[in-house]
């Protein structure tokens, strides 16, 4: 059985080899996760017990949602009830004075930089970040910033590869790249990897099976069976012998007896 990382464990692997990150809705993505082998996961703060009943040796991040807290203080709140329900890390995508607050609790705290869907409308959409110099040095400040508020990473999101690489070769925290090139941490989600959905698959995910399309053909199944059941029961097709519990003649007459007798 293998060993669950810590964080020191995830610093160590830093430009040797990198992990595999995959953010899970339930616990039967979780349990997959953890049967496949995967590093990390991500879940939200609400599932993060549950997940780590089934997902025991993988190192769990578990997520606050965006603007669930209202200040630093709520934020550590919340971080230590994720914390104490099982998880290695706390996703919080905050400014890094907030991240800064949670550090200093002993909160290890992943921020976000590049495309943060949650405030794409300051973006135009959801555009990939760091296509100019500008961008770019701004994505770099940023992670600095996370950095120094002692963040033990960041989640990098829709940056070129080249970008992302120099950033991540200088700086000590881990770079969790979702599309953003081979990082020291790769992140997807489940529901891309296992086709879950019938929605927008961004460029840099990459289906590996198609989920949806057998629980449909499942679904149809199920249908199937159950109008054939309804139509035996309308038919007298289902009370077959092998079906019926069967009784003697001679008992049965002697049920009769007692049944008529006044």
């Amino acid at each position: 059985m293998r060993k669950k990382p810590t964080v020191k464990d995830l610093f160590d692997l830093k430009g040797k080899r990198q992990l595999t990150q995959v953010f899970v809705e339930n616990t039967g993505e979780a349990l997959a996760s953890e049967e496949a082998g995967i590093d990390m996961i991500v879940a939200m703060g609400d599932i993060t017990k549950a997940c780590r009943a089934v997902a025991p040796t993988t190192f769990i991040t578990g997520a606050i949602s965006y603007g669930e807290c209202a200040s630093p203080t709520e934020a550590i709140r919340r971080g230590f009830e994720i914390w104490e329900a099982g998880a290695d890390a706390i996703y919080a995508c905050m400014p890094p004075d907030w991240v800064r607050e949670m550090a200093h609790q002993g909160l290890p705290v992943v921020g976000h930089v590049g495309l943060v869907p949650q405030k794409r409308t300051w973006l135009g959409g959801f555009k990939a970040q760091g296509k100019t110099a500008a961008s770019a040095m701004r994505i770099y400040r940023d992670t600095l910033a996370f950095q120094d508020a002692g963040a033990i990473g960041v989640e990098m999101e829709v940056v070129p590869e080249r970008v992302a690489s120099e950033i991540a070769k200088r700086v000590d925290i881990l770079v969790i790249s979702m599309g953003a090139g081979p990082q020291d941490v790769q992140y997807l989600f489940a529901s891309d990897i296992l086709g879950t959905h019938t929605g927008h698959y961004p460029r840099h995910a990459k289906k590996y099976c198609d989920l949806h399309a057998e629980r449909a053909r499942l679904h149809r199944m199920s249908v199937d069976a159950l109008r054939s059941y309804g139509e035996d029961v309308a038919s007298g097709g289902l009370f077959q012998p092998e079906r019926i519990v069967p009784i003697q003649d001679e008992e049965f007459e002697k049920f009769m007896d007692c049944v008529d007798r006044p």
